[in-house]
């Protein structure tokens, strides 16, 4: 399979999952997922730690197999041929400690046929360095060069970000956007809620099972929250979580998630606490507390 290839594979098919799942032993990990990646879209996985993230992106590259369900890579099975056109930056980053950098470069390159490509700026000074004694900011952007050494036709990212320093971030994601508009189909999972909004597509993980994708506005749809606003703001955090409305904090604003805000208030007033309620739109992260509940 060559990068010529990209023109042969339907859209809907460089990724896709059908009702897939997965156990080990009596712990079920992923159950019954359908979802796909498209060529030239950023979907982002998002859940808990444990939520089966990681297990579900390891069945989508063959790397273990489904106990149930069907996956399927660039329109097929994926198998090595298939996976030699995919670009893979896993949370342990998959690089040599005992190798430079420039040498982890080039061995990632030359084991898909592909010339190494030039170092970016902030690692050309560390060429020569062994990965392990590289912060794990440059470790995570030098796994992220390397994923795209051969000119994959998809992109999967198991928290490439995280770590990474603001600036590295952005660059990060302007690659990876780079990528989706030559055609690229980009899955990548985050823990930083902020990252959402990055993503075309986002789909949700919790407990195993996929509760909800489509776009952020879509996922929130109609969920609403109740943002509070006090100096005494850590006393009314307790009051609300002691009354059975789980609170949570947004800086000095205490919120909470799909709550009726005269009850709120109704609430703090018997406490004796002076605040100002009002309901507002929710956040993704509370949408995602809302789905995991259910």
């Amino acid at each position: 399979m060559t990068s010529s290839d990209l023109d042969g594979v339907s859209p809907d098919e460089l990724l896709r999952a059908d009702r897939a799942g997965r156990r080990f032993g009596e712990v079920v990990a992923v159950e019954d997922v359908t979802m796909s990646v498209r060529r030239g879209e950023v979907v982002g996985l998002l859940g808990a730690n444990g939520a089966g993230k990681t297990t579900l992106i390891r069945m989508l590259l063959g790397l273990i197999a489904t106990s149930t369900g069907e996956v399927a890579l660039l329109g097929g099975p994926p198998d090595r041929e298939r996976r030699s056109r995919l670009g893979y930056v896993p949370q342990g980053l998959g690089l040599y400690g005992d190798l430079t950098v420039r040498e982890n470069l080039a061995f990632s390159a030359q084991a898909y046929g592909a010339s190494a490509p030039p170092l970016p700026e902030a690692l050309r000074t560390a060429a020569d360095r062994l990965v392990t004694a590289l912060p794990l900011g440059l470790q995570r952007q030098l796994a992220f060069v390397c994923a795209l050494a051969h000119d994959p036709l998809v992109l999967v990212l198991d928290e490439p970000t995280s770590g990474v320093d603001v600036l590295a971030r952005a660059a990060l994601w302007d690659t990876i956007h780079e990528q989706a508009e030559r055609g690229v189909g980009v899955l990548v999972t985050t823990h930083a809620m902020q990252e959402a909004e990055q993503c075309d597509r986002l789909l949700l993980m919790s407990r195993a099972r996929l509760v909800a994708q489509g776009s952020e506005a879509d996922i929130i749809g109609a969920t609403t929250a109740v943002a509070v606003r006090t100096d005494d703001w850590a006393r009314a955090f307790a009051v609300l979580n002691e009354a059975g409305q789980p609170a949570m904090l947004a800086g000095r604003d205490v919120r909470v998630v799909d709550a009726d805000a005269g009850r709120v208030r109704q609430i703090l007033s018997d406490a004796g606490l002076r605040a100002e309620v009002v309901a507002v739109p929710a956040t993704i992260e509370e949408r995602m507390r809302v789905l995991a509940g259910a």
